[in-house]
């Protein structure tokens, strides 16, 4: 359990980032999961009063606060219709309603889980997270990168003329997901699929080699889904083996080419 000596609710976001600059401080957001680590921080600080748990459409993008609930990106109707549904398919699995309602979206993709459906979902659209030293980065970006103790302000979804998937797998309905696959199809843009769980953080996976063509095939499908298992790196837990694993790479990366083979999506 993480034991917390002080406890701020700041009033700006240069006043947290600066208490944040001291290593013994940690940002909090929902709290489920950092209240499960082992340790103590000298100072545990509170964004909940600078008005980020709100999100906002406009006919370019969306904008959400890092303090947003998952369940309130789970149930925007917005989101769901743009990503065809795939935002709350992604969410849906996450350990139960009342979880989500307080889990934050912020705390999510900053803490870069290996296991996150989140990571993995935002990964497959245009996503863009502002940091408040660092400004606005690709979420591609951020991922690969350390921006040291910078504090995650917002994420961006710039709209695209896309369609979404979203599918993973897991031994029980709320556990930890064995795999994790988000896809997104852009006409006139390679194929790109998002695999996460592997059990290491979600990577991207673009057809530069447009083995899928403008007419998405079985035959082709099955050429994609070997070309991604060749590709993503998979590893062994107590969820799954690598074997397992790279098994449901080529799985879901068939499922994910063939559910864009028509107008509506097959699986």
């Amino acid at each position: 359990m993480l034991k917390i000596k002080e406890y701020k609710k700041v009033k700006s976001l240069e006043e947290a980032w600066e208490l944040n600059q001291k290593r013994s401080s940690r940002l909090i957001g929902g709290m489920m999961w950092l209240k499960m680590s082992r340790g103590s921080c000298a100072m545990a600080i509170d964004l909940s009063g600078l008005g980020l748990d709100q999100i906002r459409e406009d006919p370019s993008q969306f904008e959400i606060g890092c303090m947003v609930p998952l369940r309130a990106i789970e149930q925007h109707q917005g989101l769901i219709a743009y990503t065809d549904g795939a935002i709350k398919e992604a969410l849906r699995h996450i350990v139960g309603v009342q979880f989500r309602n307080t889990a934050t979206v912020g705390g999510s993709i900053f803490g870069k889980y290996g296991f996150s459906d989140v990571l993995t979902m935002f990964l497959a659209m245009d996503t863009f997270v502002e940091l408040y030293r660092s400004g606005i980065v690709p979420l591609s970006e951020f991922v690969k990168n350390d921006y040291g103790r910078d504090v995650l302000v917002r994420i961006y979804v710039k709209k695209q003329p896309a369609r979404f998937f979203y599918q993973s797998v897991r031994n029980t309905q709320t556990d930890f997901p064995v795999l994790t696959c988000a896809a997104a199809f852009l006409p006139g843009q390679p194929f790109m699929a998002v695999f996460g769980a592997r059990p290491g953080r979600a990577v991207r996976l673009l057809d530069h080699n447009a083995i899928l063509g403008e007419q998405i095939t079985e035959e082709t499908a099955r050429e994609f889904a070997e070309f991604a298992a060749e590709r993503i790196r998979t590893g062994s837990n107590m969820r799954g083996s690598k074997e397992y694993r790279t098994h449901l790479v080529k799985v879901l990366a068939k499922r994910a080419a063939l559910f864009f083979a028509d107008g509506r999506g097959i699986l």
